[in-house]
């Protein structure tokens, strides 16, 4: 696999925060794996980890939503994609509001979307989640560039890898 993994670290995609509701649970973790799939309907798919407590909760949430984030707010990145739902409240401290079907928006996320889940595909080790966007937002102003993923390899994973 030497010549996929030299394509695979040829990438560099936009990071991407994913939060989760349902059943009086709530879920967020930094997403690598997301992209929009489909130009007409619209369509996004956001990838989790099965490990993930994200992912657990989010098999039983109707609706997503996904953040951009940008470079300033590594420390954010770090405490949803460094640290476990299971045994850390993540959202401690971290404005946020309620949007279509009960989704959780962070404030401060220069770009966001809530996106209804219109199918879940098994692709290995992760499940994608494609999403039909249903409303969406962010700051009027532009805060500099996005946190890519060269941006975000110091935060060791918070839920184990194997």
């Amino acid at each position: 696999m030497t010549g996929m993994d030299e394509f695979i670290d040829r990438l560099n995609p936009d990071m991407c925060l994913v939060t989760a509701a349902a059943g009086g649970e709530r879920a967020g973790c930094l997403v690598g794996f997301a992209s929009q799939c489909s130009m007409r309907p619209v369509r996004f798919a956001v990838w989790l980890s099965e490990l993930n407590h994200t992912f657990r909760v989010a098999r039983k949430a109707d609706v997503l939503a996904v953040h951009l984030l940008t470079r300033e707010q590594h420390a954010l990145a770090e405490r949803f994609g460094g640290h476990t739902g299971d045994d850390t409240d993540k959202f401690r401290g971290v404005a946020l509001r309620e949007a279509h079907g009960g989704a959780l928006v962070l404030k401060d996320a220069p770009g966001w979307f809530v996106g209804r889940i219109v199918n879940r595909v098994v692709g290995g080790d992760h499940v994608g989640f494609v999403l039909d966007p249903v409303e969406w937002g962010g700051r009027a102003s532009s805060d500099g560039p996005l946190l890519r993923l060269s941006d975000a390899l110091d935060i060791a994973p918070g839920h184990p890898v194997d």
